[in-house]
């Protein structure tokens, strides 16, 4: 499918709200109702960031289908390289003020608390590996790329057909980890390069790589499998997250992760878009699509101010109004404010949107009007 595929185009942005919203935590701890909501539309968004992935394994596999594998991985590296930069950049500053902030309030040596803050952000396998060493946001970009580095080694060393086996079991004693600790208690950090995203993206590539493609005539029947799947995740992870515990939402909010029905659920997703390519062409969808990175790249530290902003109102008044008006807000002030950043720092030239992510100084020159 070589042409422009609007449905998925469309769905970036969507998911990308998705990934605000559980960031935002939206009307967690708002009573009982509050956080069957909670969990309600955090189950939704699960299926945001194995979408990407899998969306990022399905276009690799397309761009490399006639063509060497390492130029494109390079080009991949240089533009998730850069992003992660970027990021980093612009959450370390904020972070730090927030770290001299909670030192000088409670009394504490500021000096030695940034020290510390910054001692933790220098970790090489924090930093290169997990990337959480700055904000645990940005882990998706280290991840995505070692993702599709493992998948060209494979597809270099032509043994493309272990990738699929290799990939799932990795991702299932990932799960166990994680979600399934009844089963086996295994103590180490799952959401990473190869234990998660290695297996979603292996999934698009081979949705890509193999001789079936969805069809229009069926997509209704890929809908209505995406919904099932979609009711059987919610039903797992209170499962999960609940009755198994004996836990009741007005105790608190399941701390969400990943699932089963995550996987299948996001690929009867993406099936389905791929059967509808056309999906969203003639909304505003798919040029918002461009924006869903830049909004994933700069949100963490305007998620961390408005953090902030929220704690201050809430410190004041915890008035049942003033507490559902900010949950209603919170999410598209994120949003919208990281939209905003990104969209000055490309008109500043400090960026290219759809280009280079770092500062260029031959590019800013050349955005200066000649004497």
């Amino acid at each position: 499918m070589a042409t422009r595929v609007y449905s998925i185009d469309s769905m970036r942005i969507i998911a990308m709200l998705f990934v605000v919203v559980i960031h935002t935590n939206p009307f967690a701890g708002v009573g009982g109702y509050g956080n069957v909501l909670n969990f309600l539309l955090e189950t939704v968004g699960r299926f945001a960031v194995p979408f990407f992935f899998i969306t990022a394994g399905y276009f690799f596999a397309m761009k490399t289908a006639d063509g060497p594998v390492w130029p494109y991985l390079r080009r991949r590296f240089s533009s998730i390289g850069s992003l992660y930069l970027l990021g980093i950049v612009l959450a370390l500053p904020v972070f730090v003020s927030g770290t001299v902030t909670s030192a000088y309030a409670a009394g504490e040596s500021v000096p030695r608390a940034v020290a510390a803050h910054l001692m933790r952000t220098v970790s090489p396998i924090e930093l290169l590996y997990y990337g959480t060493s700055v904000s645990e946001i940005l882990w998706f970009l280290p991840a995505l790329f070692v993702s599709l580095a493992a998948i060209s080694v494979f597809v270099v060393t032509e043994t493309e057909r272990y990738l699929l086996p290799v990939s799932v079991g990795l991702h299932l004693v990932g799960l166990l980890a994680a979600s399934y600790t009844m089963v086996i208690d295994l103590s180490f950090q799952f959401r990473d390069g190869l234990f998660f995203g290695f297996f979603y993206t292996t999934m698009g590539y081979y949705v890509y790589t193999s001789e079936w493609q969805p069809t229009r005539d069926r997509s209704t029947l890929y809908l209505a499998v995406t919904i099932v799947f979609g009711l059987l995740h919610v039903v797992e992870r209170f499962i999960l997250g609940y009755w198994l515990p004996g836990q009741t939402f007005s105790a608190g909010v399941y701390s969400p992760t990943y699932t089963l029905f995550t996987a299948v659920s996001t690929l009867a997703l993406f099936i389905f878009l791929l059967s509808r390519p056309s999906l969203g062409e003639s909304t505003p969808l798919p040029s918002w699509g461009a924006y869903a990175v830049g909004i994933y790249v700069v949100h963490p530290p305007v998620l961390f101010v408005f953090e902030q902003v929220g704690d201050a109102i809430l410190a004041v008044s915890t008035h049942s109004v003033v507490v559902i008006l900010w949950h209603l807000l919170f999410t598209p002030a994120t949003f919208f404010g990281a939209l905003a950043v990104y969209l000055i720092l490309h008109r500043l030239h400090v960026i290219e949107i759809g280009g280079s992510h770092l500062p260029s100084w031959p590019h800013i020159r050349s955005k200066q009007p000649q004497r």
